[in-house]
């Protein structure tokens, strides 16, 4: 489990990446792909069925054997979006001697210092020529070894290093790409990157979006291999643990639903994010394939369960001040619910309650996670999700290390538990 596990995170460096593995995933264990612009057509038991947006959200459908509105759904809920860099257009700067470097903006709220003297590569989308105007073709690209560095500046010249120096994103955090050795090159060096991978002119190119990525591979550690170090823990392992639940599960009188959303990173308010009304009109189209209407539509939801799956803050050995007293998750102590008396999470007694006894039929201990009442913390999608549609439902996710680093630390043994307690509330 935990090796299909780093070989799905060492694939998907980013968003539209993870979306295509989870297709493909998907199209093997059965599932159809459908097209939102086209009728969704007859719904019966046991149908499993998947709809992408954006090419950067996904998310599947397991019929169950009764209507929505007789039985409702359960749905978990993750993210595929990690903070990175994104490449701006016009990106190559060429600077004394013919280095090259590109020009970034940040995409979330990485750590920035985590990313210097690490080889990265591109991941992303590239946007070529269609038919017309109005049809473009996309393809996917991962160039799949080391092509560019942010490096630091030497301790000799930045003798405050060590005490903390402010990162300028726009100056500082820029990677150099490599050397101008051909006049042709100046200018053109991404391009010949690109249009290499993907076999295509540059005329072809239209656009792109593209990031960078760290190319050292996820992989275990510890005396007892019982760590887990990885880029985008922080949501990829919830994405993973809610597929490989939904796969294991059978059809049940419940409809089962992953919603793999874009965007949480920087608010969620897009069109494949969990601030659109996207899942609610595909569960509305499905409850009207059902021989349903707007009163089945809105009984499904009120029958309905959601589990909001993203990370959690573990308790680090060395700033244990920074965590609440009482309400501090462990490495390997099992899936965390998180609370908010200002409603940043889903999470109240009774979803809690609820999800507590998932866990306790699965096996699987449960823990709590508060913010420290001085500590500002941050927000999630499952409360963005229940703004438009009212589902009852938990925040939870696994307790992890250096949460938004280039590389964050989790656990084994809680990768291990949250499948089990997915795969039981599917049940």
């Amino acid at each position: 489990m935990i090796k299909r596990l780093l070989d799905f995170l060492d694939a998907s460096p980013v968003n539209f990446l993870a979306v295509d593995n989870i297709a493909k995933i998907l199209n093997k264990a059965g599932y159809r792909e459908i097209d939102p612009r086209n009728p969704i057509g007859k719904v019966t038991e046991g149908d499993k069925i998947y709809v992408k947006k954006n090419d950067s959200s996904i998310y599947a459908f397991h019929i169950g054997q009764e209507r929505l509105d007789n039985e409702g759904f359960h749905i978990i809920c993750a993210h595929c979006d990690s903070p990175t860099f994104r490449i701006k257009p016009n990106a190559e700067m060429t600077c004394e001697g013919g280095i090259v470097k590109l020009n970034t903006e940040v995409y979330g709220g990485p750590i920035l210092s985590t990313w210097f003297d690490r080889p990265l590569t591109i991941a992303g989308r590239v946007i070529l020529k269609g038919d017309n105007a109005m049809n473009p073709k996309t393809r996917l690209l991962h160039v799949k070894r080391p092509l560019m560095q942010i490096s630091n500046l030497a301790i000799h010249f930045n003798r405050q290093v060590n005490d903390g120096v402010k990162i300028s994103k726009q100056k500082d955090v820029l990677p150099i790409l490599g050397i101008v050795n051909d006049e042709l090159e100046r200018g053109n060096m991404l391009m010949d990157i690109i249009t290499k991978e993907l076999n295509v002119s540059r005329e072809e190119v239209l656009d792109f979006d593209l990031y960078l990525a760290d190319t050292t591979p996820a992989c275990t550690f510890g005396m007892h291999n019982e760590f887990i170090s990885s880029g985008r823990l922080d949501d990829l392992s919830m994405c993973y643990a809610g597929l490989e639940a939904l796969l294991a599960s059978e059809t049940t009188r419940r409809t089962n639903i992953l919603a793999i959303f874009d965007n949480e990173e920087t608010g969620s308010q897009t069109k494949q994010g969990a601030g659109s009304n996207f899942l609610a009109s595909m569960i509305r189209r499905i409850c009207i394939a059902q021989g349903g209407g707007e009163e089945a539509f809105c009984q499904a939801v009120e029958r309905a369960f959601m589990v909001s799956a993203d990370n959690a803050h573990a308790w680090h050995p060395n700033y244990s001040e920074k965590y609440d007293p009482t309400n501090h998750p462990m490495l390997g102590g099992g899936p965390v619910v998180k609370f908010n008396a200002s409603q940043k999470y889903a999470s109240d007694a009774v979803s809690a309650a609820i999800f507590s006894e998932i866990c306790r039929e699965a096996g699987v201990p449960c823990q709590r996670f508060v913010n420290h009442s001085d500590v500002a913390g941050g927000s999630t999608l499952g409360n963005i999700l229940t703004s438009s549609i009212a589902l009852r439902g938990v925040d939870m996710g696994n307790a992890i290390l250096a949460m938004h680093s280039c590389r964050e630390t989790g656990s084994v043994a809680d990768h291990i538990y949250t499948v089990k307690a997915f795969t039981r509330f599917y049940k």
